[in-house]
């Protein structure tokens, strides 16, 4: 009898918050499932090292495995969590990505950047019977929203390597993800940049977490060393006369951005950012239409604050 195949459509992500870092949370699937898309894994990405001896004849010396870890990267579609100020099932990735999340129940959700006592995340790979155990992970993330398409977050984490075991699928539950609005006009109400609401075609974000794997003696962990907000922008262009983007790109000085996806509580999303920095903006065509592109820099005003995203 041959061995069973695993199938690539029967997957599964469980991520769960470490009450320890790098101890196994245990995360369920009742309690812990993530709604994903565009899943993948790196099982095992180590480091390895030859050895290297004096021989008398030629071939290859044997690799010796110096440390070993785990990257696994998903998208997640942007949508509140159904009741305002009720935590989204994503709530936790956010966590792993070095935000703090504040809940004030009934009203919103909020995620704000820290740089300090970043918690960690157990992450679960179950495919179709096989199951990659991710501990001590930390993450980086991206936004994106068009026109006519569903805005998503894109995770990529980093954790320690466990062991594979095998493992039957977890029976999920996926209650805290709520379907996503696509954007577009009646969907997406409010986008502003520098006091101007422009006609958006575009809008994207990289957190920019420096996402470090650090395999000592005596310790392996993964640690975010640094964060460096960017993204680009791009809408219609308009004349000068009626909002110049380019004065604030020459004289680097600071723009508010602001966002609002959604317009019904429990199903808002929100993204604000005090302190936009734009570089470079080009003009680009679109069906006729001239649009310009403009990157970006979030920059932080006292310190961690350079972006919020509110949860409604």
């Amino acid at each position: 009898m041959s061995a069973p195949r695993l199938l690539t459509r029967r997957r599964l992500l469980l991520a769960k918050i470490e009450a320890t870092e790098g101890v196994d949370a245990i995360p369920s699937g009742a309690a812990n499932a993530i709604l994903v898309k565009s899943l993948n894994i790196t099982p095992m990405e180590a480091t390895v090292v030859s050895r290297d001896l004096v021989r008398p004849y030629l071939g290859n010396f044997e690799n010796l495995v110096a440390d070993a870890h785990v990257k696994v990267d998903f998208e997640v579609e942007i949508a509140g969590s159904g009741v305002a100020g009720t935590v989204p099932g994503y709530g936790v990735l956010m966590r792993g990505c070095g935000f703090s999340e504040t809940v004030t129940v009934g009203t919103d959700v909020l995620y704000t950047p820290i740089s300090t006592a970043q918690e960690s995340v157990t992450l679960y790979f179950q495919q179709d019977g096989a199951q990659h155990s991710i501990t001590g992970a930390r993450g980086d993330m991206e936004v994106t929203l068009a026109a006519k398409a569903i805005p998503t977050f894109k995770f990529t984490f980093t954790g320690i390597y466990n062991p594979p075991t095998a493992t039957s699928l977890a029976i999920a539950s996926f209650s805290k993800f709520v379907s996503p609005l696509i954007a577009n006009s009646q969907n997406t109400p409010a986008f502003t940049l520098g006091g101007y609401s422009p006609v958006l075609d575009s809008f994207s974000m990289k957190l920019g977490n420096a996402v470090d794997f650090r395999s000592l003696i005596g310790a392996q962990y993964t640690q975010i060393t640094d964060r460096k907000v960017s993204g680009q922008l791009s809408f219609e262009a308009v004349t000068p006369d009626v909002h110049d983007f380019f004065a604030p790109a020459l004289t680097a000085a600071k723009s508010v951005l602001s966002l609002t996806h959604g317009t019904v509580a429990g199903n808002i999303v929100k993204f604000d950012m005090p302190g936009v920095n734009t570089n470079n903006p080009t003009y680009a065509d679109s069906s006729g239409v001239q649009m310009l592109q403009i990157p970006y820099v979030g920059v932080p005003i006292v310190g961690n604050d350079e972006l919020t995203i509110t949860i409604q």
